[in-house]
């Protein structure tokens, strides 16, 4: 099932290419077509996954690289657990959407649907990998599209966002494929499960540099100060769609590493640098929200929000508790639906008034009222309000953290009123005061792939942050032999 998980998209994308030129508009029915069956088939993993069992599900594996050849195994082994479970779930939805908000896209039309599907099956391989250098690759794969679609579909400086995002991100995987060369050869095995039950104690290098050098590569994509600074960028001169992708799942990749391989596979070294984890979390939270209060463009606003708001998926993975570690697992998902709604909607709006500047916006509710109430939604859950996922999330974060680092968590706690004062501010400047004769020509969202993609995310915020256990119940499962590892070396 997996495995098919990865190759609907890929075939999809193979079928867009290949359509003859006079039926290129069709390449966005089998781009639906293909990221809908591939979310069918990640909600079907998801439902069918047993949180009363413990370890991997749906494993499917078999050797690549043969030791007896090369010296070395690799292997192409997938399969997941409460982490990887809910990941699958929320890039199957995301996609889908991804889809829905390029429905009106009209240049190279056939490529930008492959690359869109191609980044999907990237990004699946990172969140179902069982083996680190599996892992690595498809870490990898996803800079092409991401590159491709930013570039060559994107506004502005976009060569030079491209460019950034791709130069960080490789600077970054150097040192983490160093750190897995490092942990494979000593140990013999690639595979995430052996090293997981066998962590590696010693090594050629320190393996207290080795765990800086993979959790930097994790730092950057999530990412935290001071290594944030091609987010706004890339976000800012992305497609629409591309920024969902990109806030709703690329950034969750970071967290996941940290998760799935920094704290499992080296937790005597996670444990000692936690408190480092902790203080880089808690200023990450203030300085990202302090930066959004001045931002003046209304994609790069949301895009510094994520900054700060990663911060509490690296707090609760500081934590190194059951709480805390399922309260960043919790983040990951709730984060990636909210703000691939805010991107949803921020490029709504832009579509209609070809403008993102926040001072040339206001009275926008007189003429978009249902785009203003799903943008009001969508800001509320990112500020935390009780009764939808965010409130979940930062409330479970908060609590798993408080006694291992009081300090980083009352500064995320403020970094939370922080968040409600920049998103307030903002809906009243944009869809409060009087109307604007400017507007007077503006339509409201309407068509059914904006209806259906606006909805599907209002649905998912308001149904976990109304009935928590629908992903909790798995998270815990996949959590808890995360904390007994790094708890038995506490």
């Amino acid at each position: 099932m997996l495995i098919a998980f990865l190759l609907v998209p890929l075939l999809g994308a193979l079928a867009a290419v290949l359509l003859p030129a006079e039926q290129e508009k069709n390449a966005r029915v089998v781009a639906l077509g293909a990221a809908g069956l591939t979310c069918l088939i990640a909600v079907a993993v998801f439902l069918g996954f047993d949180a009363s069992q413990e370890g991997y599900q749906f494993v499917q594996r078999f050797d690549w690289i043969d030791k007896d050849t090369a010296g070395f195994a690799v292997q192409f082994a997938v399969g997941v657990d409460g982490l990887s479970a809910p990941m699958v779930l929320l890039l199957g939805i995301l996609s889908v959407v991804a889809v829905l908000v390029s429905w009106n896209i009209e240049v190279k039309q056939k490529q930008y649907y492959a690359w869109l599907l191609f980044l999907e099956t990237a990004i699946g391989g990172v969140f179902i990998s069982l083996d680190l250098i599996q892992f690595f690759l498809f870490w990898e794969l996803e800079l092409l599209p991401m590159f491709m679609l930013i570039s060559q579909w994107g506004s502005g400086r976009r060569l030079y966002s491209a460019t950034k995002f791709l130069l960080y991100t490789l600077a970054g995987s150097a040192f983490m494929l160093l750190g897995f060369l490092v942990i494979g050869f000593e140990a013999g095995t690639f595979d995430i499960i052996e090293l997981t039950e066998n962590p590696v104690t010693d090594a050629v290098i320190p393996l207290g540099l080795v765990f800086w050098a993979i959790t930097l590569a994790f730092l950057v994509k999530l990412p935290v100060f001071p290594v944030h600074t091609w987010l706004p960028d890339a976000h800012t001169d992305a497609p629409t769609a591309v920024s969902v992708m990109l806030a709703g799942v690329l950034l969750k990749m970071g967290g996941y590493g940290i998760l799935r391989i920094s704290l499992s596979l080296l937790p005597e070294q996670a444990h000692d640098f936690s408190a480092i984890l902790a203080a880089i979390a808690g200023f990450s939270v203030i300085w990202g929200a302090v930066i959004t209060l001045r931002q003046t463009d209304l994609k790069r606003l949301v895009a510094y929000s994520s900054v700060s708001h990663m911060g509490y998926v690296l707090l609760g993975a500081a934590a190194m508790t059951d709480v805390g570690l399922s309260g960043a697992a919790l983040q990951m998902f709730t984060h990636g639906t909210i703000t691939g709604l805010l991107f949803v909607m921020v490029g709504i709006i832009y579509e209609r008034t070809h403008t993102r500047e926040i001072a040339k916006m206001s009275g926008l509710m007189h003429h978009m009222p249902l785009t203003g109430i799903v943008f009001i939604i969508a800001g509320l859950a990112s500020l935390g309000l009780p009764s939808m996922s965010g409130f979940v999330a930062e409330l479970t974060t908060f609590l798993g953290s408080l006694q291992a680092h009081p300090a980083a968590t009352i500064a995320a706690i403020f970094g939370v009123v922080l968040s409600a004062g920049y998103i307030l501010w903002t809906v009243q400047r944009i869809f409060h005061g009087p109307a604007d004769p400017a507007w007077a020509h503006l339509t409201d969202a309407r068509t059914w792939p904006e209806m259906v993609a606006m909805g599907v995310l209002v649905v998912a915020i308001m149904a976990v942050g109304i009935y928590p256990p629908i992903l909790t119940d798995a998270i815990e499962s996949g959590i808890a032999p995360i904390a007994a590892i790094v708890g038995g070396v506490a």
